[in-house]
């Protein structure tokens, strides 16, 4: 039971499209220009970007374990780096996102 309900979330993770991101790193600031609060993937990198409002990022394990927890400020966006994976990255309070680390 356990091994079919790690095949359905790796399923429906990789279904939600991939994001690539690489090892632990000094995080990166700069200005955003985005109004929403959002995270980006890339090749490397994940990117969290803060709207009008501070928001704070957490970026969980596939098995629930809260790995890291980044505070981005208002009209700024954060790039990290992570190693490879499956995590699920939850903006406090709004949403959350599946991401696959490749």
């Amino acid at each position: 039971m356990k091994r079919l309900l790690y095949i359905l979330t790796l399923s429906i993770a990789l279904a939600v499209g991939s994001v690539s991101v690489s090892t632990y790193a000094v995080p990166r600031v700069e200005q955003a220009s985005s109004d929403e609060t959002t995270v980006i993937g890339g090749k490397g990198t994940i990117a969290m970007v803060a709207g009008e409002n501070d928001a704070t990022f957490n970026i969980y394990s596939i098995t629930g374990q809260l790995i890291k927890s980044v505070r981005v400020n208002a009209g700024t966006k954060v790039t990290i780096d992570m190693p490879k994976g499956f995590y699920i990255i939850k903006c406090a309070g709004k949403w959350s996102r599946k991401v696959v680390v490749k």
